[in-house]
């Protein structure tokens, strides 16, 4: 920082190595960028891109950035990976927190035990989301860099989320106001826009599947239940979590993209309440609730005139909302939390280390990963 009238003082802050590249996020604002990239010697190539390269603005310099990060992650060795906490565990394995050795940069490594793969014949539910993973490139979904295996499990590297789950968040409050679940649903249409077009049916919608980046937007993550479908194409997997099943699913009449649009109803209840509409001791209970239908609920007092409305007929509930805000990011989102840094993972519980390791699953199903 220097004063009008003065000279700059120049200081040098890093030397970067090949391959390396410089944020390119001032290019989605008006921001400066305080530091200039000077080539040391012959042979050094360095590729610019300015504001008027990106004509239609921030969307198309944050997909340069998430590209980027892409091609840098996909260098990244298994064994350059150190955990430094654990963000989730589940049946399926744990999500771990890891960085690169001397690097302030963190993923998260799902590992997931291949023996409960085979078990509960899910090897090709887990081709699926590694495959449609691979292909997708969407602010509003989780990115998977690169993926791993050992004898025991099979490994997705994927972007840290370290604003936490929308579950846990859900759980700490009660529920969400108004404004807070009109942004959630936001981003989850965006998501959802994105996948339909691709003719993707993701059919697991819920807040447990539902992470916060660093600047609170809203970040859909686990595609175990995710397909792709041709259009007009029906699917007959009975598959999701129950609270959330279309009636459709439950007939087992075949099912296609709507179904998507049933859970986003059942998770705007559930944002606004902090409960699902339809609950029961067991599954054949919360289904029968769920058959009888929407009409037959009474809505509680927290969702207001009307959400309701929305849940049953979809739309008005967007009038004011500023959906290319939400698009380009410029609109500030009310579940943003304060971090620390790459290594913060103050917002997700506890959990104890492992102690026994799985048994080695040898078959070969995958051996694409």
């Amino acid at each position: 920082m220097h004063h009008p009238g003065e000279a700059p003082m120049s200081q040098e802050f890093n030397t970067i190595q090949h391959n390396a590249y410089v944020s390119l996020l001032p290019l989605c604002s008006d921001d400066f960028r305080s530091a200039n990239i000077i080539a040391e010697e012959d042979g050094v190539e360095c590729l610019v891109i300015d504001r008027d390269s990106t004509p239609s603005g921030s969307t198309l310099s944050l997909d340069v950035l998430q590209l980027k990060e892409k091609d840098f992650a996909s260098t990244i060795s298994f064994s350059s990976l150190e955990i430094i906490a654990t963000l989730g565990v589940g049946g399926f394995g744990r999500v771990e927190l890891v960085s690169m050795k001397n690097e302030n940069m963190t993923f998260a490594l799902k590992c997931i035990k291949k023996h409960h793969i085979v078990d509960n014949r899910q090897e090709e539910h887990i081709l699926s989301e590694r495959r449609i993973l691979s292909e997708t490139c969407c602010p509003f979904i989780v990115r998977m860099y690169q993926t791993f295996k050992d004898s025991k499990y099979v490994y997705m590297l994927l972007e840290a989320c370290l604003g936490g789950e929308i579950w846990s968040l859900l759980r700490d409050r009660g529920s969400f106001d108004e404004n807070t679940a009109k942004f959630c649903v936001g981003c989850v249409t965006e998501a959802f826009e994105y996948l339909h077009n691709k003719g993707i049916i993701y059919r697991d919608l819920k807040p447990e599947n539902l992470m916060l980046d660093s600047e609170g937007y809203v970040k859909l993550v686990d595609f175990g239940f995710a397909k792709i479908i041709k259009c007009g194409q029906k699917t007959w997997t009975f598959c999701g979590t129950p609270e959330y099943v279309a009636p459709e699913i439950i007939l087992n009449k075949g099912h296609g993209l709507s179904v998507d649009f049933w859970s986003m109803g059942i998770l705007i209840f559930e944002l606004l309440t902090g409960r699902p509409p339809f609950a029961g001791s067991d599954q054949m209970m919360i289904y029968t609730f769920i058959l009888k239908g929407m009409e037959k609920m009474d809505f509680p007092k927290t969702i207001t005139k009307r959400p309701g409305d929305l849940i049953r007929k979809l739309c008005k509930w967007f009038t004011s909302f500023s959906w290319a805000g939400l698009k380009d990011r410029t609109l500030m989102s009310p579940l943003k939390r304060e971090l620390k840094g790459p290594m913060d993972h103050s917002y997700f519980d506890s959990y104890p280390p492992e102690d026994d390791l799985p048994p080695d699953e040898l078959s070969g199903w995958d051996m694409d990963f």
